[in-house]
């Protein structure tokens, strides 16, 4: 596939808007593979709605071969070292989860808004994941379209330059950061809930690359047929630096600056 990159433009959006959507990042084919595998995996018959009895089935961190291919195609490559910087970024080995979203009228029971959180502290192993100003152990929150995705097929749902509004709730927690669950407590979601909303629609192959900070949720799948999405993080090689005597800051730290006034 090619390798090229994203535009200024592109570039530019991400840190306003909170990510950008690659088409065709990684090839269709490829996405029908994936799509085999997790059918074999759920069980189910694709032939048969009979058996979509679950609104939502997540399977495991797929590491199959179609998946890390689709991870590491040099268009994708080179979008990484653009949004997070050359060599700063940790190459993935897997998918990661794949939450399949099936038509169903029961509720899927996981489609707040919220952040994705990346640890826990040393002595808290449970609960909500944790986040800090710096991003720890995330440098940027993914969205793998393995299906052709349309507006009542359970879209990711994007709140525009909501990550903007993150950082300066982070800033006080210092490197330690604060619970995802407290973050929520003191009213983030609330304080973007007028923001303008996307939906993270596109075709099989196409890649959403979104800020570690920006509010997403899921929703009840309304359409026909099943969505299959993965939700990886890509990993940082190092950790993100919010100020560089050089001003080399990457797109996702020239973001986090931003919502901190810098």
């Amino acid at each position: 596939m090619s390798s090229r990159g994203l535009s200024v433009t592109q570039v530019k959006e991400f840190v306003d808007n909170g990510f950008v959507r690659v088409d065709e990042a990684f090839p269709a084919d490829v996405a029908a593979e994936c799509r085999a595998i997790c059918w074999q995996e759920t069980g189910c018959d694709p032939d048969d709605s009979a058996t979509w009895t679950e609104p939502v089935i997540r399977l495991g961190s797929c590491a199959q071969e179609p998946f890390r291919t689709a991870a590491n195609t040099p268009r994708l490559l080179r979008a990484f070292d653009q949004l997070v910087g050359s060599g700063r970024w940790i190459p993935r080995t897997s998918i990661g989860s794949i939450p399949i979203r099936f038509p169903n009228p029961r509720s899927p029971g996981d489609d707040g808004w919220h952040i994705d959180g990346s640890y826990h502290p040393e002595e808290q192993k449970s609960g909500p994941p944790w986040v800090n100003v710096r991003s720890r152990g995330r440098a940027l929150l993914m969205l793998f379209l393995f299906s052709d995705t349309g507006e009542n097929d359970a879209p990711t749902r994007i709140r525009v330059g909501s990550h903007l509004d993150v950082p300066s709730r982070l800033e006080a927690a210092g490197e330690d950061g604060m619970s995802t669950g407290d973050l929520a407590a003191a009213g983030l979601f609330e304080v973007t809930a007028d923001l303008p909303q996307v939906l993270a629609t596109g075709e099989a192959g196409d890649v959403y690359l979104c800020h570690p900070f920006l509010v997403h949720a899921a929703q009840p799948h309304r359409g026909m047929s099943p969505r299959f999405l993965a939700q990886p993080p890509l990993y940082p090689a190092e950790p993100y630096r919010l100020e560089r005597p050089d001003g080399r800051y990457s797109p996702v730290e020239l973001a986090i600056r931003c919502g901190l006034g810098k």
